[in-house]
């Protein structure tokens, strides 16, 4: 059996995803490569991929001086609860706004849309002062709570939801179904790709979230991934080694989410962008 000659756009393409690969790729051989050197050698003028001393004393002081496990555990509970609160909040309300008639309903969702204007840190002053007041400073609720406003998550499923036929819901209805029932065993079931979106970018944005848990708590038993890997520090300045080893530890969890879940979030991306067609 003859295979099937290249034509000269299927080279150029290959060509072209390979260089894409090589450039994303090359920042993660970096940092693996630079938390494999020593301090010393990590900072040498001129640099080098390949470590000269391979050696593992960046990530064995990484856990030894640092308190890796709470920050990982932190970021874990944190993520955890904002996917799960955005994921009701948003599904309720999009599903509110797709199948309901109500007053004010247009100016609710007007509101709704606002959110998507504001830059998340121009509300960080007011969103400290209401934490601050509540007493939530230093604690797992202070940091969840606040990002848990998913303007554009309740618009994706909104979108959605306005794409299945409505024929479905009033067959349920007329079986004697309720508004409640039909919202959970027929809404949701066909809403698992776009609800499998949301959930995976929710996840990303709160995992990979530095300013507000920055602000709204000091305490370093309370400190996720990215503001732990921050302190990777001493008097003598940044330890490199160290940073790049925390950052690979920081991104695995977010590289497993995509390799195992890219499927769905194709998928979720793509019903979302026809639902409104």
């Amino acid at each position: 059996m003859t295979t099937k000659a290249w034509t000269p756009s299927q080279i150029l393409l290959t060509l072209l995803g390979t260089a894409v690969s090589v450039v994303f790729l090359a920042p993660f051989a970096w940092g693996l490569f630079t938390s494999l050197k020593s301090e010393t050698e990590a900072v040498e003028v001129p640099a080098h991929w390949l470590p000269e001393d391979w050696t593992g004393q960046a990530w064995k002081a990484l856990f030894d001086s640092g308190n890796i496990t709470n920050w990982f555990v932190n970021s874990l509970v944190v993520s955890v609860c904002v996917t799960s609160v955005v994921l009701l909040v948003s599904a309720l309300a999009g599903y509110g706004f797709a199948r309901t008639e109500f007053r004010g309903k247009n100016v609710l969702m007007g509101v709704v849309m606002a959110g998507l204007m504001i830059s998340p840190a121009v509300l960080g002053v007011p969103l400290f002062t209401t934490v601050q007041q509540m007493g939530m400073v230093d604690t797992y609720w202070g940091m969840i709570l606040p990002q848990c406003a998913p303007a554009a998550m309740v618009y994706i499923l909104y979108k959605f939801f306005q794409g299945i036929p409505r024929e479905l819901e009033e067959a349920a209805f007329i079986d004697g179904a309720g508004r409640w029932r039909v919202f959970f065993t027929i809404v949701l079931p066909l809403s698992r790709p776009s609800l499998a979106a949301v959930g995976i970018f929710t996840f990303i944005a709160s995992w990979n979230n530095f300013l507000w848990p920055y602000m709204v708590t000091n305490n370093p038993d309370l400190m996720t991934m990215p503001n732990g890997i921050a302190t990777v520090m001493n008097s003598y300045g940044i330890q490199w080694a160290q940073l790049m080893a925390g950052g690979l530890m920081a991104g695995l969890p977010l590289i497993i989410v995509f390799v195992f879940f890219q499927r769905q979030i194709v998928a979720g991306v793509a019903h979302t962008g026809l639902a409104g067609q």
